[in-house]
């Protein structure tokens, strides 16, 4: 999956990192019910905890900046951190550049109205056993993953907006 989002030459340095990520995902895989692993990362505004964020319905979504898929959910999150947000939904875009520049550039072209995280040493990827970008966690007011979704396509948006408006009206 992470192939199709890379450029030839990224694709090949990075192809040992992907398949050590798939093997060790394996055994790692976050299911629903699981506590979602800490963040505590640097951010665009300040250290981003996830702990910060207990009592909120929580997106966590892994991106980069080399991701196509990542362009096209930027707008969606937008939205969903606009509609929701004053009921209790955070958006936290971790990106997984090792490169901050990077991430700092695209973010410039598609700009985020939600919090972000970077994490140039890739240690939240591995333990949320991240297979390819972009990754998204739904995470309880309770800490706990509700949904783990992979990918982005304009045919997930009324999917995933529906388990926020469901998770946010079970509270």
């Amino acid at each position: 999956m992470i192939r199709n989002c890379l450029p030839r030459s990224i694709a090949r340095s990075l192809a040992g990192l992907a398949a050590g990520l798939a093997v060790g995902a394996a055994a790692h895989a976050i299911e629903p019910g699981a506590a979602a692993p800490e963040l505590n990362l640097p951010g665009a505004n300040g250290t981003v905890k996830l702990a910060d964020y207990r009592g909120k319905l929580v997106y966590v979504d892994f991106w980069a900046s080399w991701c196509k898929p990542c362009v096209q959910s930027f707008p969606w999150m937008n939205e969903m951190q606009q509609r929701y947000g004053a009921q209790g939904f955070q958006v936290i875009g971790v990106n997984v550049d090792t490169r901050t520049d990077d991430a700092r550039k695209f973010l410039a072209e598609t700009p985020a109205k939600f919090v972000v995280a970077f994490d140039t040493r890739g240690e939240a990827p591995k333990s949320y056993a991240i297979k390819g970008m972009p990754t998204s966690f739904l995470v309880g007011p309770d800490g706990k993953v509700l949904l783990q979704h992979a990918g982005f396509r304009d045919a997930d948006r009324a999917e995933l907006e529906a388990k926020i408006r469901q998770s946010l009206g079970a509270r």
